[in-house]
């Protein structure tokens, strides 16, 4: 276990936290005011980790096998986690909107698993690494929406809508990165699937 892993596991730990107090905030004493700061900073600690655990293992030389499955799953805890939370409460996502990426996550992880297994690797793509930027960019974009809706400057339907259109751009983002993904690494995809006919 390197630094890096450490980084890693404490995203993985850390959250769950954002659901919880999502749902049962009033249970920890916290107002409904004092929520989105609440969320905001546990999504800046996660997206901090997620940057910092990647520049420790490559400045210290730490860039492991475990390390290439646990980032990787940690990124799509947390992003699933929370956009699977902003599909109940005030939020009120559609949920068929979340499964487009929670779906592109899956996807794309059983493809890069395949071909691991065949020994290629699959390169990350300037798209997928936009794609993350732009959902973190979503997440708490959509979090500080929720601060004027609870200082009462917009109505929850100004703060839904938004938060629609905001998931909705990223999502067909996610898409379009998944289909460039798949398209830049069709050979090896290809390479892999015969390899197992």
């Amino acid at each position: 276990m390197s630094l890096a892993h450490y980084f890693t596991l404490c995203r993985i730990i850390l959250i769950p936290f954002f659901p919880i107090l999502y749902f049962e905030h009033a249970y920890f004493g916290i107002s409904s005011t004092l929520l989105p700061y609440v969320l905001i900073c546990i999504l800046a600690v996660c997206e901090f980790t997620d940057l910092f655990d990647g520049f420790i293992a490559r400045k210290k030389n730490q860039v492991t096998d475990l390390g290439k499955v646990l980032d990787p799953m940690a990124d799509s805890i947390m992003r699933i986690t929370v956009f699977f939370t902003f599909t109940k409460g005030i939020i009120d996502l559609p949920i068929l909107l979340v499964f487009v990426l929670i779906y592109r996550e899956f996807f794309i992880s059983t493809l890069r698993t395949l071909c691991a297994m065949k020994g290629l690797v699959l390169a990350a793509r300037t798209s997928g690494k936009i794609k993350a930027i732009l959902q973190a960019v979503a997440a708490f974009s959509v979090l500080f929406l929720m601060i004027p809706y609870h200082q009462s400057w917009i109505t929850l339907d100004q703060l839904q809508t938004a938060s629609f259109y905001i998931i909705f751009v990223t999502a067909l983002y996610t898409v379009l990165s998944a289909s460039e993904y798949i398209y830049a690494n069709r050979t090896l995809i290809k390479k892999a699937i015969s390899l197992d006919t």
